[in-house]
């Protein structure tokens, strides 16, 4: 991750660039020491949306995909605010009913990806 500095103000501002929206919550995650698979939704959400309304003050471009997970995050958040219709009986269950589960499966992935890409960086950096 780069530093970036806004341009137009008086003083700097240094924030890491991001690659996209999963690279952004996987920082978070890290940043805060938070188990993958048990995300405090509510805090993570949190952060994300200041991290959004710092671009936005800054004058940053936004695309559409960072928004689209910051309501993501929001809906796995009132999805988690409603009572469960009927009781947990089996861990089968409990992954269908964890609005989190594809989260955390899609940042694995990008986690994956992201690990696999720094591999072949540092392969391609030793031979040139």
């Amino acid at each position: 991750m780069n530093p970036v500095a806004a341009e137009d103000s008086p003083y700097k501002i240094k924030l890491p660039v991001f690659e996209g929206p999963l690279d952004l919550l996987l920082h978070l995650i890290r940043e805060n020491q938070i188990d993958i698979y048990d995300i405090p939704i509510a805090e993570v959400t949190r952060q994300y949306l200041e991290y959004l309304a710092l671009m936005e003050s800054l004058d940053l471009e936004i695309a559409g995909e960072w928004l689209v997970m910051a309501a993501t995050l929001l809906e796995i958040k009132s999805r988690m605010l409603l009572p469960r219709e009927k009781p947990i009986k089996s861990e089968e269950d409990e992954e269908q009913l964890d609005p989190r589960l594809e989260l955390v499966e899609r940042l694995i992935e990008y986690e994956r990806f992201k690990s696999a890409a720094d591999v072949f960086k540092e392969r391609e950096d030793m031979r040139s």
